[in-house]
């Protein structure tokens, strides 16, 4: 072999690794930051990853992914925040409500954010849902403007005269806003409220324990990602107390709850995807409003309906979106 010919061989070989480093370097990197847990959210990431794809970005090929989870551990966020912005991603994708997003806006004034949240102008997420100020946009569920909407729904299968519990978390930003809301719909409903307040696993299993001494008709869960994380422990507490309750989406009555009524998650989730894919292929943040949901859905799990002895009344059927047996 020639001395020129063999340099070339060295040459393009230690070429090629410096190529695929910089084209490695040029995939974008999305920083997920999240207050709910992997498993909790996996038909949602789901949605995320397809409203991605619309884009053509493809985690592990055309994109890269970083996830961090708080575990429903609002404390934690701040420091998971951080971990993603040392990494300088291309975006920050913040769902699981307002505690991500406001971490995320916490740790960067620079980085783009998507969340998926709930009363993102009264959580002071954003200035208005048209013009979101800042580099920040993401998908607004509205949830907790249907607290009292909930309480009417479950109010038409509970006793006349029956209390209902409303559980809350203390560490949510509008835990007193949505209190309120749920006081004023039970007052005109004619209903006594029971608050039940819950941040920790074991304040979770005390707050049952009030229930139980205080006997309520039905019970509200207050749409918050720490709950969502808790769900099967949720659930598993109202069988055991034989309490109808409602929640905020169908991803507790399709694990064997009673009832939902809500934006649906996995497709905001998508519209968060599709946001960020805009995002990566140049669209400014700044021109992007908050997505809204257009259509709530009712959902009703009619085996749990009966073993709870609950007759479900025509006006409910008549609405009800999905039927889960």
């Amino acid at each position: 072999m020639r001395r020129r010919e063999f340099l070339g061989l060295v040459g393009g070989g230690m070429a090629w690794p410096i190529a695929a480093r910089a084209q490695q370097k040029a995939v974008p990197l999305i920083g997920f930051l999240s207050s709910r847990s992997p498993d909790d959210a996996k038909p949602h990431v789901a949605g995320f990853l397809r409203g991605l794809e619309a884009f053509g970005y493809v985690d592990g090929k055309t994109v890269s992914i970083e996830y961090r989870w708080a575990m429903g551990q609002y404390d934690q966020l701040p420091k998971l925040a951080g971990e993603l912005t040392a990494l300088h991603p291309t975006i920050l994708a913040a769902p699981g409500g307002a505690p991500s997003a406001r971490a995320a806006k916490a740790a960067t004034n620079s980085i783009p954010i998507a969340f998926v949240s709930n009363d993102s102008v009264r959580e002071g997420l954003v200035e208005s849902l048209s013009r979101p100020g800042g580099k920040i946009t993401g998908v607004d569920i509205m949830s907790g403007e249907l607290t009292g909407k909930r309480l009417e729904l479950l109010a038409q299968l509970v006793p006349a005269g029956k209390a209902v519990g409303f559980l809350t978390n203390p560490k949510g930003a509008l835990s007193v806003a949505q209190s309120k809301e749920a006081e004023r719909a039970a007052r005109v409903l004619g209903r006594e409220v029971v608050f039940v307040s819950a941040g920790t696993d074991t304040e979770i299993d005390a707050g049952f324990e009030i229930l139980a001494r205080n006997p309520v008709g039905g019970l509200v869960v207050e749409n918050d990602p720490y709950f969502d994380s808790r769900r099967e422990r949720l659930i598993e507490l109202t069988a055991k107390r034989a309490i109808p309750a409602i929640y905020h989406i169908r991803e507790f009555p399709a694990a064997g709850g009673l009832m939902s009524y809500g934006a649906n998650l996995v497709d905001a989730y998508y519209q968060m995807g599709v946001q960020v894919g805009r995002v990566l292929k140049g669209a400014n943040i700044t021109d992007l409003p908050i997505v809204r949901p257009t259509k709530f859905e009712l959902a009703l799990n009619l085996k749990t309906a009966k073993a709870l002895g609950l007759t479900i009344p025509p006006t409910v059927l008549a609405i009800v979106d999905e039927v889960i047996d």
